[in-house]
């Protein structure tokens, strides 16, 4: 697949370490993992983390064609605390240089060249009406592309709108069972709450997405994909942060997705994949595909990876 990640570059500063981050850097990292080609549109402070960014991606192999060297502006930092299961908080700084993008017209041609499959995007990015104008142009601009929303909401950095645009957008929602009860609650107020199943065809029939992922933590994950329902269970690790896990995870369903695999066999590998970075410390340690064959076993057939 040739995949487009729109959004955020930013260190997680934990403790007295930082990490590379962002999660659709994060995102794109682990699709590259996967023998995809992804290309970011973001951008970085002409500074020191920028430019530590900027080496990273190419170490990675990461293209840096559309991350734009804004001067002036800090390149994007998120402060995070870890309580005692690893779970992480995050208090994102802003404005950011990824507050300040702008796609050309030049650009957009230039990626549309490109015939992306998948544009994948967040919720954090988009608070900027900048920017969240730059990505709905290239969404325009890419017709043949299918959408990813990966929700992923982060405190003080979302609204409801937003969420309920972009969602109309998407081919493809994920998020979390508390972001799941959390938004349906508001979107729905004063009717009964159902089952993750119910809350997944209610949201599919609001937006009219195809498919829709709730991840459940170490139970898995429950995928709504074209009208069968599914849930999955998961594995469980000694988890050393889960920063990056549900990048990994969206990553890996994103690939099952486009392998058009079952739900067992799409679930099963993106639970493992999740839970593979969440035993590591860091958004996007590294791992491979063996490691997910030994955690897999006769649970899943790796065929087509």
């Amino acid at each position: 697949m040739r995949i487009v990640a729109v959004g955020e570059i930013l260190w997680d500063v934990i403790g007295e370490h930082e990490y590379l981050g962002g999660a659709p850097l994060n995102f794109a990292a682990h699709a590259q993992k996967l023998s995809h080609e992804a290309f970011l549109v973001s951008a970085v402070g002409d500074d020191d983390r920028g430019r530590r960014s900027l080496d990273c991606l190419r170490q990675w192999g990461l293209s840096t064609e559309f991350v734009q060297v804004l001067h002036g502006k800090d390149t994007g930092t998120a402060q995070v605390e870890l309580d005692c299961e690893g779970k992480p908080t995050f208090r994102i700084v802003r404005p950011a240089a990824y507050d300040f993008v702008t796609l050309s017209n030049e650009q957009l041609r230039a990626i549309s060249t490109l015939r992306p499959d998948w544009i994948y995007f967040g919720t954090l990015y988009h608070m900027s009406a900048q920017a969240l104008d730059s990505t709905l142009k290239l969404l325009g601009a890419t017709p043949s592309a299918r959408h990813f929303y990966d929700v992923n909401l982060r405190e003080g950095n979302w609204s409801l709108a937003l969420v309920e645009q972009l969602s109309s957008h998407a081919d493809v929602i994920k998020l979390s069972d508390s972001e799941a009860e959390f938004l349906d609650g508001l979107l729905n107020a004063g009717e009964q709450e159902g089952s993750v199943e119910y809350l997944c065809r209610r949201w599919a029939d609001r937006y009219g997405c195809k498919t829709i992922c709730v991840t459940l933590g170490e139970r898995g994950c429950a995928i709504l994909n074209r009208g069968t329902y599914s849930e999955i269970p998961g594995y469980k690790v000694e988890v050393a942060d889960s920063v990056g896990a549900g990048d990994a995870f969206a990553a890996a369903l994103l690939h099952g997705l486009e392998q058009r695999w079952d739900s067992r066999r799409l679930g099963g590998f993106a639970n493992a994949v999740g839970a593979l970075v969440a035993s590591r410390p860091g958004a996007t340690p590294a791992w491979n595909i063996n490691e997910c064959r030994g955690m897999l076993g006769e649970r899943f057939d790796m065929q087509g990876t």
